[in-house]
């Protein structure tokens, strides 16, 4: 019993004397064979995600148009812009092969470091997603939505059925805001 009670408490000293200290005390391992745990220092720069705006549920088309404001300057001084007439404006689509090739190019600078992330519930990264979108079909189905589920990515919102009911959709589109609301006012 003496014995456990001393290697506890000589365990507790070692470990107590390594909480204090600093890499700086820290000598190499010689062969550098030997396996230590060492925390990484926090990065002084953000990753690109970190810095890239995000999307809200609420988020309104003019404040939406200010996010893309970078993204559609970083396309521009990249090569697409399809109107050419330095406004900054885009277009939806690449109209022609030239086009589509200039944009992917662009686009792939671009996207990156300036596309607005969507908003966190309806992101990929959030392992609460799918939970999020499964909310929001019932509160459709309880407002009416006859044809709706979640979509095969889990995370986006199908509606209309099999069958595309147009229904269903205009009554999908119309409530899809409420909903999204209600539930992320519960979480």
């Amino acid at each position: 019993m003496r014995s456990r009670v001393l290697l506890v408490a000589a365990i507790a000293l070692t470990a107590m004397s390594a909480c204090g200290s600093t890499p700086a005390e820290e000598k190499p391992a010689a062969t550098g064979k030997v396996a230590t745990l060492q925390s990484a220092a926090p990065s002084a720069a953000p990753s690109k995600a970190d810095q890239r705006p995000r999307e809200r549920l609420d988020t309104t088309p003019e404040e939406f148009e200010l996010l893309m404001a970078p993204y559609n300057k970083c396309m521009g001084e990249n090569g697409w812009n399809p109107k050419g007439d330095g406004s900054g404006s885009m277009q939806l689509k690449p109209g022609t092969a030239k086009d589509e090739e200039q944009w992917q190019k662009a686009n792939k600078i671009c996207e990156p470091q300036y596309m607005p992330l969507p908003p966190w519930e309806k992101d990929p990264a959030n392992p609460e997603a799918r939970d999020f979108a499964v909310a929001v079909v019932k509160c459709l189905k309880k407002a009416g939505v006859e044809y709706v589920a979640v979509s095969d990515d889990g995370i986006g919102i199908a509606l209309g059925g099999d069958d595309n009911d147009s229904k269903s959709i205009s009554l999908g589109m119309e409530k899809i805001p409420d909903c999204e609301r209600q539930v992320a006012a519960k979480k």
